[in-house]
C-alpha cells in the first residue's frame, strides 16, 4: 500500500527542496543550485547527496529555521520529524495490503510506499530482499525516502524462515513498529486477555473431570476425553499466565500426546488384518 497522492506531492516538494538544501552546505554535488536541476541529477548522485546529508542531521533544524523555501508550518513540521529517520540495511519480508514488511537491527517496520506500490518498486524482485534505505516518519505513518541501494543477496531458506519467523512473532506480540512519531507507542501484546475466562473455564475443567468413559466405548471415548482436559488446562494457563511460557509449553506436550494417543486409537480401530 502507498500513501495518498496529494501526500506523494507533499513529499516530493519537501524532500528535494531539502536535499538541495542540504547540498549548498556539504557541496556533494557541484553546480547544484535549485530543485529544478536536484530534479534532473542521477540516482546514483541523489544517494551520494542523501548519504551524506544523513550524517548532518542538523541541517534540517537550518532548513526549518531558514525556511529558504517559504513552507507552511504544517510543512515544516513533517521535515522537523525527520530528525527520526531510520536509516540502514533492511530486508523487505514481505507486502501486505496494509504496507511492507521491513526487518532490521531486530525490529519490525510497517512502511508505506510512495507513488507506486512496492511490487513496482521492486522491479518484481522475489521476497524476501535485502537493501539499503531511510525510513521516515510521515503525518503518524512510516515512508522511506524514495532512494533504494539493493544488494545482491542470495536468499536462502534459513534466512526466508528466520525472517517469517520474525514478523510472525512480531504481529502476534504487536511489535510492528508503524510511526516513527516520537510520542507513538507499541500497541499492546495482542495475545492479552480482554475479558476474564477464568470462571467459565473453571466450570468447563470442572464438567470435563466427570468425563469417563466405559464399555466398549472405551477404547475411543477415553482419549477423546484426555484430549479435552488437557486443552481446557492449556488454555486456564493461557489465559491465567500468559507470559509463563515454560508453564504453556509444558501443557502443550500434554496435548499434543493427547492428540497422538487419538490418531493413534483412530488408526488401530480402522487397521484391517
Amino acid at each position: 500500500m502507498q500513501i495518498s497522492s496529494d501526500d506523494a506531492r507533499l513529499f516530493f516538494k519537501l524532500m528535494p527542496a531539502l536535499q538541495t538544501f542540504a547540498n549548498s552546505h556539504l557541496q556533494v554535488i557541484k553546480n547544484l543550485r535549485d530543485v529544478e536541476q536536484y530534479q534532473r541529477i542521477s540516482n546514483e548522485q541523489r544517494i551520494d547527496l542523501r548519504n551524506a546529508f544523513y550524517e548532518k542531521p542538523e541541517i534540517i533544524d537550518e532548513f526549518v529555521l531558514e525556511n529558504p523555501f517559504g513552507f507552511l508550518p504544517d510543512e515544516l513540521v513533517i521535515v522537523t520529524n525527520w530528525k527520526n529517520f531510520v536509516a540502514g540495511d533492511f530486508f523487505i519480508q514481505s507486502v501486505t495490503k496494509k504496507f511492507a514488511i521491513f526487518i532490521g537491527n531486530n525490529k519490525v517496520y510497517g512502511v508505506l510506499a510512495l507513488v507506486e506500490p512496492f511490487q513496482f518498486v521492486l522491479g518484481g524482485m522475489s521476497l524476501p530482499t535485502y537493501l539499503k534505505t531511510v525510513l521516515l516518519p510521515f503525518k503518524g505513518k512510516i515512508i522511506y525516502d524514495g532512494l533504494i541501494e539493493g544488494y545482491n543477496l542470495f536468499m536462502g531458506s534459513g534466512i526466508s524462515a528466520s525472517l517469517r519467523n520474525t514478523y510472525r512473532a512480531a504481529k502476534q506480540q504487536g511489535k510492528i513498529i508503524e510511526s516513527l512519531d516520537p510520542d507513538w507507542k507499541l500497541s499492546e501484546s495482542k495475545i492479552h486477555v480482554q475479558k476474564d475466562w477464568k470462571p467459565l473455564l473453571d466450570e468447563l475443567i470442572a464438567r470435563a473431570s466427570k468425563l469417563r468413559a466405559g464399555g466398549g466405548d472405551a477404547t475411543v471415548l477415553s482419549p477423546a476425553f484426555s484430549l479435552v482436559r488437557a486443552s481446557l488446562e492449556f488454555a486456564r494457563i493461557a489465559v491465567e499466565k500468559p507470559d509463563d511460557l515454560d508453564a504453556l509449553d509444558k501443557l502443550f506436550g500434554k496435548v499434543e500426546r493427547a492428540v497422538e494417543k487419538v490418531q493413534e486409537n483412530m488408526f488401530y480401530s480402522d487397521f484391517e488384518f
